[in-house]
């Protein structure tokens, strides 16, 4: 019970920093999260064979309230052009469900590969963005399909809303950057969502998880780490508006390409 405790406290900590990034610097907190969990969870028993998937499943489940709030916000904005949902709702909720069914097939030493290998790429994306040139012409139903399918599945699969991956995609359709951004924050809450509910049905016959687990969500952390970054996101907005974020961004993407080698040597 005491670590329990514990872990719920630090993962209240753990909510502030990622709220607070998430707000200054508008990226996910998955790519805090999930290493954080990794190093956390040990201590209340979940076994190394799937600390990884309760690691990305808990972080998965903690961006549904932090995407719909910012969805909201971008609604609010006229910023989302809802009527690309119609060929790219399908493929959005069917690779979300996926992923967790996926994950379960992949041992927890390779998912976390995967992980450190996906951290170092958007590291390096984050020090040296990739702006597509646009393309006027959004592609056919199929296409749109297919590419919201995959990346649904990678961002279930790495416990992100996949705004890293689909805002580029956007801009290439030739959206605006805010369209992009703010329709990408609607589709993180649905792979959130759907990435949940596949983590939880794939979990729930899983052996040896420990108290407080529903299929793969570990429940202490994800309510720590939801009701601090509910908090401190509007702080960190509010500063992105007078602090240095073109630096801070490159300072971030040292910071997590040390961790994602750190993730690949230690898996």
């Amino acid at each position: 019970m005491d670590n329990i405790l514990l872990v719920f406290s630090i993962c209240l900590g753990l909510g502030t920093i990622v709220g607070f990034m998430a707000g200054l610097l508008g990226i996910g907190g998955g790519l805090i999260i999930v290493p954080a969990l990794l190093y956390l969870l040990p201590w209340v028993g979940i076994e190394s064979t799937q600390l990884t998937h309760v690691a990305i499943a808990t972080s998965l489940a903690s961006i549904i309230l932090t995407s719909f709030s910012s969805a909201l916000a971008h609604h609010k904005r006229g910023n989302v052009p809802w009527t690309l949902f119609k060929p790219m709702f399908p493929g959005i909720v069917v690779g979300a469900l996926a992923s967790g069914f996926i994950s379960e097939q992949i041992a927890s030493e390779h998912l976390q590969q995967a992980f450190s290998v996906f951290v170092v790429l958007m590291a390096i994306q984050m020090a040296f963005p990739f702006k597509p040139k646009a393309n006027p012409k959004v592609p056919a139903f199929a296409a749109m399909f297919i590419v919201s399918m995959i990346i649904a599945v990678i961002a279930g699969l790495m416990g992100i809303g996949g705004g890293v991956l689909l805002v580029p995609f956007l801009s290439y359709c030739g959206l605006q950057m805010r369209q992009a951004v703010g329709f990408s924050s609607a589709t993180g809450f649905l792979i959130a969502m759907a990435g949940t509910v596949g983590y939880v049905v794939a979990g729930l016959n899983t052996p040896d998880l420990p108290q407080g687990t529903v299929g793969f969500i570990y429940l202490p952390a994800l309510v720590g780490i939801v009701i601090s970054s509910m908090l401190v996101a509007p702080l960190g907005v509010k500063a992105a508006s007078v602090w240095p974020t073109p630096l801070l961004k490159k300072i971030f993407a040292i910071f997590l390409m040390v961790v994602g080698l750190k993730l690949a040597l230690s898996s």
